[in-house]
């Protein structure tokens, strides 16, 4: 039995109502708090080539794989100033963001880093965004010697992790479509048909429910499911199986991303046993998430669950990672981060257990850091579901 056989999932009950777009205001804001964050981080401003920061700031995306200079500015002194190639230019101005910015565009044949430079301070520290092409970096180094740079990671480290209410808006709704997705897979004969099938099914039910752009659906079955990044693969699904399901992608711009594991047939007492840990350890992380406390505390409650029942050794990847307009991004849920969670921090709550060569379990919800706890923006049944 393949993906398009009869038994084929039917999409999931309809996309999520829109919200309402953002504005050249909302933009503007944006653009504002990330100079008043890098004023206080001792920066002279901060360098966006194209990627979801541009996105995040403007709301242009340019072709990601221009070797052409596409550069945003953003400084105290000359205001929001975006560095576009003239032909790409029609199209920056009809970004929604475009009232907020300044255009300077170049020709081919001109000298895109002096079009730049008067943007810029000549002996200036600079966050610029990781991505940044190098070819463009030296180009900039070339034209300014004087200038430094440091990746916006580290120097701006929450420049996207603490989202507004509208943007909580849009992670809740994409929530609301995968966990839309999750109830109609459960519904799919998974034995006999190989993880590739499954994976198909998944991102058809995540496009039918919203979704413009499926970035993994991880399908993980028997000893597969042992390995936290399996992608789909050939193996045959059989009676018997545990199988992880980790999946999401973007809807209406921002990301989703949650895992259940479930069950072909009548489980063990010692699977019913791991993945009861697992839940724990999930839930107990959950329940930790409140403002001020740092990320990492986040981490060592999930594996203290874990340690304490034995299977510490085998939990080996952090509990968690941001998500805005893209499904990983800062803060981090792992130790030796520091930084203390705010309200509109979103990130994953993903702890799991990993038997080599046997199965795995794997559980994670998407939480928000409210004014006094934690919300959760996945609310499937987190039990062990058992599939046919």
């Amino acid at each position: 039995m393949t993906g398009s056989d009869a038994s084929t999932p039917q999409p999931a009950a309809g996309a999520p109502a829109a919200p309402a777009p953002f504005t050249a205001d909302d933009y503007r804001a944006r653009m504002e708090r990330a100079v008043r964050d890098a004023t206080a981080a001792g920066l002279a401003g901060v360098l966006v080539a194209p990627g979801p920061d541009m996105v995040w700031l403007t709301g242009y995306q340019p072709p990601a794989d221009t070797e052409r200079l596409t550069l945003l500015v953003l400084t105290p002194d000359t205001g929001p100033v975006l560095v576009v190639p003239k032909l790409e230019a029609p199209d920056a101005a009809k970004s929604v963001g475009a009232p907020a910015l300044t255009l300077r565009d170049w020709t081919d044949g001109a000298d895109p880093y002096a079009v730049t430079a008067p943007a810029l301070t000549a002996g200036g520290r600079y966050g610029i965004s990781d991505n940044t092409w190098a070819l463009h970096l030296i180009g900039l180094q070339k034209t300014l010697p004087g200038t430094s740079y440091a990746p916006l990671t580290n120097a701006l480290p929450m420049l996207r992790a603490v989202k507004d209410a509208r943007e909580v808006e849009r992670l809740a709704a994409a929530g609301a479509a995968a966990d839309s997705a999750y109830e109609e897979i459960k519904k799919v004969p998974f034995a006999g048909r190989r993880e590739t099938d499954v994976a198909a099914d998944l991102a058809g039910l995540l496009r039918g429910s919203g979704h413009s752009q499926v970035d993994f659906t991880v399908v993980g079955s028997g000893p597969n499911g042992a390995n936290p990044h399996h992608e789909a693969g050939e193996r045959v699904i059989e009676n018997g199986d545990m199988v992880v399901l980790d999946f999401g992608g973007l809807c209406q711009g921002y990301g989703s991303d949650t895992s259940r594991t479930v069950h072909v047939g009548e489980p063990t007492e010692e699977e019913r046993r791991v993945h009861d840990v697992v839940r724990a350890a999930q839930r107990a992380a959950c329940d930790a998430v409140r403002p001020g406390i740092a990320c990492q505390e986040v981490d060592r409650v999930a594996r203290a669950v874990i340690d304490s029942a034995g299977y510490g050794e085998y939990f080996i990847h952090r509990t968690g990672h941001g998500i805005g307009v893209t499904t990983h991004e800062p803060p981090y849920m792992v130790e030796g981060e520091e930084l203390p969670l705010v309200p509109g921090m979103c990130f994953s709550v993903e702890p799991g257990i990993y038997l080599p060569g046997r199965f795995g379990v794997r559980i994670e919800d998407i939480v928000t850091v409210t004014e006094t706890g934690g919300r959760r923006l996945n609310t499937t049944e987190r039990g062990l579901a058992v599939v046919g």
